[in-house]
């Protein structure tokens, strides 16, 4: 599995490695223009990620504008399957729950994340953990 963390914060990013890095390759992002870049480079090498794993809120992007982004430039370039996408976040609120799954995630977790609701999320995504 190849998959692609992006989050803001260092601790939680640290915490999401560490859960994902036994399953396999794993980049690390800390805001949405890093994220971009990394999976733009992924895919001109056709190497594209299995799992995103996307906070909400960041700095310069939010995680809703990086996952638009995203879901374009995969369709543009006819990318498929499209990548998972599992947004991290703190907040419950309805409207970025909805815009969440507006925009094409696969999942919702809410923080703090803990290994075994990752786990969970990933086998139903179908992904083996």
């Amino acid at each position: 599995m190849k998959a692609l963390i992006v989050e803001d914060d260092p601790a939680s990013r640290r915490l999401m490695h560490a859960y994902l890095s036994p399953l396999g390759e794993c980049d690390l992002a800390s805001d949405g223009p890093e994220a971009l870049n990394l999976v733009t480079a992924a895919i001109d090498r056709s190497e594209t990620y299995d799992l995103i794993c996307l906070d909400i809120m960041m700095p310069e992007m939010t995680g809703h504008e990086v996952l638009r982004t995203i879901r374009a430039m995969e369709e543009e370039r006819e990318i498929f399957p499209p990548s998972k996408v599992i947004m991290t976040t703190a907040l419950k609120d309805r409207d970025n729950v909805m815009a969440a799954f507006t925009n094409q995630c696969e999942a919702y977790l809410m923080k703090p994340i803990s290994r075994e609701n990752l786990f969970e999320k990933l086998r139903t995504l179908g992904i083996n953990a």
